[in-house]
């Protein structure tokens, strides 16, 4: 069985220099049965103005995965870690026990375009760590390329301390891909932007979302002027973290 959820009904914030979507419970937004999808408990789409982001600001027990679609990222943490990056990388930080980190946009023109993606980790207190790797988004064409794994399985995949496997995909217009999994595991899909036909049957556009448990196949399939999408298999246990 699978839900599709609308891009209206998220939750939309705009102020001067970020522009945000929240797809799960978060910060002034709370619905109860909304709060997480299996370990997966924020998925927040951003867009930060030039020269502006998020200062320094501590997190424990997550697992924080940062996709960026457009622009510069740069992170820097109290582990001493410091990264930008740009479409193509993905930014990985266990918070574990604690970390405080920033996020900005490093460029005082053009906007940064990301997704920011919480997961519960399997298990407490580990020792805070941060990961950037990197991708050829030409690869991601007409399949689904593996980006974050438990496993980091796959040509610039970030590693991550869940059983969760991330993918994207650029579908162009009747392009078809399929994903294979367990009926016992969660598959979230996000489309980025474009139209996307799922399972034959429903077309989502972007900002959409589906969440579907019980299901052994999905198909894909680019709607008119193609797609550009997020797949999540996930295993259905939340893990032992917080949100944090």
């Amino acid at each position: 069985m699978y839900e599709i959820r609308r891009n209206e009904s998220r939750f939309h914030r705009e102020s001067d220099w970020l522009k945000s979507s929240f797809s799960f419970s978060f910060a002034d937004y709370y619905e109860e049965d909304n709060r997480s999808f299996g370990p997966l408990c924020v998925f927040n789409e951003d867009v930060i103005a030039g020269g502006r982001g998020f200062g320094a600001h501590p997190h424990r027990e997550m697992e924080i995965v940062s996709v960026v679609l457009s622009g510069k990222l740069k992170h820097e943490d109290s582990a001493g870690n410091s990264a930008v990056t740009t479409y193509g990388g993905v930014q990985r930080m266990t918070a574990g026990t604690g970390i405080v980190h920033s996020e900005v946009n490093p460029d005082s023109e053009e906007p940064v375009h990301l997704l920011q993606i919480w997961f519960t980790p399997q298990e407490k207190r580990l020792t805070p760590s941060y990961e950037t790797s990197s991708f050829d988004p030409k690869s991601a064409h007409g399949g689904l390329l593996p980006i974050v794994s438990r496993d980091a399985a796959g040509p610039g995949a970030a590693g991550i301390h869940q059983d969760v496997n991330l993918f994207l995909s650029v579908l162009d217009e009747g392009a078809e891909a399929a994903h294979y999994t367990a009926a016992e595991r969660l598959l979230y899909v996000f489309v980025i932007d474009g139209n996307l036909a799922v399972q034959e049957t429903d077309e989502l556009q972007s900002g959409d979302t589906l969440r579907a448990s019980g299901l052994t196949s999905l198909s894909l399939r680019g709607g008119a002027g193609g797609t550009r999408l997020l797949l999540i298999d996930m295993a259905a246990g939340q893990g032992e973290g917080g949100l944090s």
